[in-house]
């Protein structure tokens, strides 16, 4: 699908000088930082510096105080404490960050994370009950449990305590737990409300850290594991964020637990960024609870020893590969449908299949909004008969939102602006498809999306002075709102094209009135060489990183898409 290009809009011209000169910086790079809200040199020195002496006081976050008071009580009580998880990576790096902390200073504490297929998301009656047959009294949930009304409710009636660390949107009131930590939850005035699960889980732990005076140096082995969430959970890398993320990643390149050891490749060894964790490390986490259980992935997490770390690592290989293959099979499936229907018509994608698998289905959805460009629902049926859904969203579009418009046909839902998960009794399933297709319409004013690709600005290559490159590599770590520069050359000319793979292009690329010449790669570019190799000329937007090879990293430029000049 053809995409259309867009140069972003520019700070006023005083705001750019004023970051020149009081940065002594290129206009180029002043104007990136102003793109992303930085406008002054206090504001530059905590960017390009973050530093975990910047995070918020984790008292700010309401019910936080309840919370650190009732897990002291609970160990000076000798209780017995449940962890308790979701089976995606942010919830269980949240498991395993938080299980660690706790059993460092106690050790009657159980971990449970719900088994995706036969428990479903979130607090399930099968985890309550292990709660009431191994006497636990207090349980911490962690990345879900914000809309467990009832279950908290019957919980309760166990004489069991909840305290609710989640950062997805509540309902209007949140659950009767004992606490509820939860920055988008109302009357809650802590700065920032973009955390991750795990940051939730992380904050909590800081709290009690500084309440009783605990050594500070105890988090750090611990960031590795946020690092890893909000890479994966794909939360915004601005404010607290950033902090931890890149305090996670300098722990990932110099200091990471074991299991990280094992999923790191040896060619990035040192040289981990968000993207790594996305596209190496994640996949393979997430692995587990999509095709067995999530409980094997804390399991890995937390293996201190070499041997028994390999063992999980086979397992969860063997998983990521089985992943991969229903992957591969489902998306064809999910393309025969839609090749079925014309699907120019429809403003949304929903397609569904009773025998694919729960845990693949939103990778599932993934890629067809890759292919359609459009707000994706892929749904199965689960092993009570009801029909559930994974969505995946576009830029532009709140499918959070489109969902919950139309929740009186839903048993359950939740998730973000981006993605969703849904559940509905199978008799709604065909109204539904036309209801969510109707919103969508509705939402989008009748029009179609196109897929665009957002410009920072168009430079020549003399821009790129060592000097610039590595200011532009200081600006990560990268993600969303805070993406990697995307910068547009114009009159290029490639050299030593050649195919990797079958779909991607790798060259050299020279401007015409420069004599300085990159490596290029381009993903799935690869149709476009036969033009290169004639030495037609083109217009190419990409972004600016590193390629790394035995230990030593040359500058890459990693085009997104290219024009060619007729």
């Amino acid at each position: 699908m053809e995409k259309t290009w867009e140069i972003k809009e520019q700070a006023t011209t005083e705001v750019i000088k004023d970051l020149r000169e009081s940065l002594n910086i290129s206009e180029v790079l002043a104007i990136l930082l102003a793109q992303r809200g930085i406008t002054n040199f206090s504001q530059a020195k905590s960017y390009f510096n973050p530093s975990l002496k910047e995070l918020h006081d984790p008292f700010l976050m309401k019910g936080m105080s309840d919370a650190v008071s009732r897990i002291k009580n609970a160990i000076d009580d000798e209780e017995n404490i449940l962890i308790f998880g979701d089976y995606d990576v942010d919830g269980t790096t949240a498991v395993t960050l938080f299980y660690e902390f706790l059993t460092s200073i106690y050790s009657k504490v159980f971990f449970y994370i719900p088994d995706r297929n036969n428990e479903g998301y979130g607090i399930s009656q099968q985890s309550i009950q292990f709660a009431v047959d191994h006497n636990i009294s207090l349980v911490i949930v962690l990345d879900c449990g914000i809309k467990a009304h009832e279950e908290i409710n019957y919980a309760q009636s166990k004489k069991i305590d909840y305290i609710i660390c989640d950062h997805h949107l509540p309902d209007r009131s949140v659950p009767k737990a004992y606490a509820v930590l939860d920055p988008k939850q109302k009357g809650c005035r802590y700065p920032y409300k973009e955390l991750s699960g795990c940051g939730v889980g992380f904050k909590l732990a800081q709290a009690y850290t500084e309440k009783f005076n605990l050594p500070k140096e105890n988090l750090l082995p611990l960031l590795d594991l946020v690092a890893v969430s909000i890479a994966a959970d794909i939360v915004p890398i601005t404010g607290e964020n950033r902090i931890l993320a890149y305090a996670g990643l300098q722990r990932l390149n110099s200091e990471p637990r074991l299991a990280f050891q094992q999923l790191i490749p040896t060619n990035i060894k040192n040289n981990v960024n968000i993207s790594n964790v996305v596209f190496s490390i994640a996949p393979k986490i997430n692995a587990a609870g999509r095709i067995k259980h999530g409980s094997e992935a804390v399991r890995f997490m937390l293996s201190t020893d070499e041997e028994d770390c390999r063992k999980y690592l086979n397992d969860i290989n063997s998983l990521n590969n089985e992943r991969k293959t229903l992957d591969l099979d489902m998306t064809h499936d999910a393309l025969l449908q839609l090749n079925q229907i014309n699907t120019d018509e429809k403003y949304s994608t929903i397609v569904y299949d009773s025998s694919w698998n729960k845990g693949v289905i939103g990778i599932v959805a993934s890629r067809l909004v890759d292919l359609y460009y459009k707000p994706t629902i892929v749904f199965t049926k689960n092993n009570e008969g009801e029909i559930v859904g994974s969505a995946r969203s576009i830029q532009e579009f709140d499918i959070h939102s489109a969902i919950a418009t139309n929740k009186d046909l839903l048993t359950q839902f939740g998730g973000h602006m981006a993605a969703a998960g849904l559940a509905m009794k199978e008799e709604n399933f065909e109204k539904f498809k036309i209801k969510f297709d109707e919103t969508v319409k509705e939402m989008s004013n009748g029009k179609h999306f196109t897929p665009s690709i957002l410009i920072d600005k168009e430079i020549s290559f003399n821009d790129m002075t060592r000097t610039f490159l590595e200011s532009v590599m200081r600006m990560a770590p990268f993600g969303p709102e805070n993406m990697n520069p995307v910068f547009l050359s114009k009159d290029l000319l490639a050299t030593d094209f050649r195919l990797v793979g079958k779909e991607h292009a790798r060259l050299y690329v020279h401007q015409r009135d420069t004599r300085i010449t990159f490596p290029a790669i381009g993903f799935k570019l690869g149709k476009f060489g036969p033009k290169l190799e004639k030495g037609q000329s083109f217009d190419m937007v990409y972004t600016i990183g590193m390629n790394y090879w035995q230990g030593k990293g040359t500058w890459q430029l990693n085009i997104k898409d290219i024009r060619f000049n007729d």
